[in-house]
């Protein structure tokens, strides 16, 4: 009996050392994957932002283009005209 006693005991003792391993080893686990989860964070927030600055850089140039186009268009036609204007004549 106190043979199945000790048996008990020692096992309760063992299971209990256990359990305080695999809590500890899950805390350590899930402390360390909180910390990468942050870090892989922060480098999508930077790309992201990265991107978005890329973004209205682009936005600024289809803004422009347009207006550039019209000024050319404009330039042109009055190299045209002056062309025309100072055609030599024979």
């Amino acid at each position: 009996m106190i043979e199945a006693l000790i048996a008990a005991g020692s096992a309760i003792v063992v299971g209990g050392l256990s359990l305080i391993g695999v809590i500890i080893t899950n805390n350590k686990s899930n402390n360390e994957m909180k910390s990468d989860i942050k870090t892989a964070q922060a480098v999508t927030n930077e790309r992201i932002n990265e991107l978005t600055r890329e973004v209205r850089l682009h936005n600024d140039f289809a803004t422009r283009i347009p207006v550039l186009e019209e000024k050319l268009d404009v330039a042109n036609h009055r190299i045209s005209d002056l062309e025309v204007f100072h055609k030599p004549t024979n």
